[in-house]
């Protein structure tokens, strides 16, 4: 499909499409309409050779490097993408789709069926991270961006990155996987699993009907906490807390928040259920526990890379237990056995697999070179 764009369309921050599709989806059947909210920085070059796809995580969103229009915080890849940074507006075209399953104007449970004129709930599809590739695949044939110079994600980005190689290698010149994993391991499902049940144990979830009430708040703030503390490590949780009271001397002798980390997790539940939505909680963990790269080639990794033309870089970072450096490796011997062309790179950090969204200048240098290298 070819479309004829102009400027008001392509470029630009919270921007809307609405495509009729249909999207494929791996659990049978299509999808559509399909809505997408998106962002872009920078402009695409005269032979459209400059454009770089930014893929977000679990809870992530299209802002990645504008204000957050609810937290009011910097864009959540900041530290990446803008001037003089690895990925920059002044040369790169850079694109960032809201996934489909999310709650921040891409389809998803919370958005209007059209055929009942009511929130989706758990009417909406089941969908797997193949899927939200597809469906950005269909965003950019609309936007005219027929390949992609780099393809850059972390955590559930990271998968999607992969998936992007697998399914549409001639798309895809580089690719840049960042503390993520081919497949989700049965501890992460588990974690995962928690979170769900929190959700689904609140009484005001109602089965997922609840738009017209109060929301499921306090099982999605537990489900937060619950994942917030795999994505850091002990060595950071003791740096930054360590066993510090929170605003008093002595111990309470009940439960309140007595310790400084216990009003940290408190903190980021609370924070979370104001931008985010239970439903799309659900649907979003789900589809990382069904992703295995290999599924789909024969049960062989190496499989989903043959004859790939695509260059890789995969990024671990050592206090990273989460998506450990031990999955990257297995991603790196499985682009090797292709035959394909990757480099990969384990950091050390204290910050666990938060690390990727903070400030690291090493991933920094690695990414621009590894960018640059490509050109």
């Amino acid at each position: 499909m070819h479309f004829v764009m102009n400027d008001d369309e392509r470029y630009g921050l919270d921007k809307k499409a609405r495509l009729l599709g249909p999207l494929k989806l791996d659990s049978g059947g299509e999808f559509a309409p399909i809505e997408f909210a998106y962002e872009t920085y920078g402009k695409l070059n005269a032979d459209k050779s400059n454009a770089i796809l930014v893929c977000h995580a679990l809870t992530g969103d299209q802002y990645a490097a504008s204000q957050h229009p609810i937290s009011g915080k910097d864009g959540w890849w900041s530290n990446v993408i803008g001037a003089n940074k690895p990925v920059d507006p002044a040369y790169d075209f850079i694109i960032c789709i809201n996934v489909i399953g999310s709650c921040l104007g891409s389809s998803g449970p919370a958005s209007i069926n059209p055929s009942t004129d009511a929130p989706y709930g758990m009417d909406f599809p089941v969908i797997t991270v193949a899927d939200m590739v597809r469906a950005q695949a269909i965003l950019l044939d609309h936007l005219g961006v027929e390949s992609l110079a780099a393809v850059i994600g972390g955590s559930m980005g990271g998968m999607q990155v992969l998936s992007w190689a697998a399914q549409f290698p001639n798309r895809v010149r580089s690719a840049v996987v960042i503390a993520s994993a081919a497949r989700q391991s049965a501890q992460n499902i588990a974690f995962h699993e928690v979170g769900r049940q929190s959700i689904m144990a609140d009484l005001r979830w109602k089965k997922g009907s609840y738009y017209d009430g109060d929301a499921p708040t306090s099982g999605l703030a537990v489900a937060r906490m619950a994942a917030h503390i795999t994505y850091l490590s002990e060595a950071g949780l003791t740096q930054k807390f360590g066993r510090r009271l929170q605003d008093r001397d002595e111990k309470s002798f009940g439960f309140d928040a007595d310790f400084q980390i216990e009003s940290y997790l408190r903190h980021q539940g609370i924070s979370f259920v104001d931008r985010f939505d239970a439903n799309s909680y659900l649907y979003i963990t789900r589809a990382m526990d069904y992703f295995d790269l290999a599924d789909d080639y024969g049960g062989i990794l190496a499989n989903a890379f043959q004859n790939t033309k695509t260059r890789f870089c995969v990024i671990s970072f050592d206090s990273d237990w989460l998506y450990p450096t031990s999955e990257s490796r297995r991603i790196v011997h499985a682009i090797n056995a292709a035959g394909g062309n990757v480099s990969f790179v384990e950091i050390k950090s204290d910050f666990g697999h938060d690390s990727f969204l903070l400030s690291a200048p090493e991933m920094n240098q690695i990414i621009s070179g590894f960018l640059k290298a490509g050109e």
